[in-house]
């Protein structure tokens, strides 16, 4: 597995230790867990106030995110 090329991986939590330029994840591995937004109908486009209820960019815990790879930058 070490040759196989690792997936692009784009996230929005910009406080994340593996966060990096053009919002592209450095870590070596990722484990993704589904959250409270697996439900959204992301296939229906609505005005930005359908998801401004709690949106943020940042997260202190992995708990936060749909990430558990998540660590928050030092």
């Amino acid at each position: 597995m070490a040759n196989e090329a690792r997936p692009l991986v784009k996230c929005s939590v910009s406080n994340c230790h593996y966060w990096g330029e053009q919002n592209f994840c450095h870590a070596d591995m990722i484990m993704i867990e589904i959250d409270r937004h697996a439900d959204m109908k992301l296939n229906e486009e609505y005005g930005a106030e359908a998801y401004t209820d709690n949106h943020q960019d940042s997260a202190d815990k992995s708990s936060e995110t749909c990430c558990l790879t998540f660590k928050p930058k030092a």
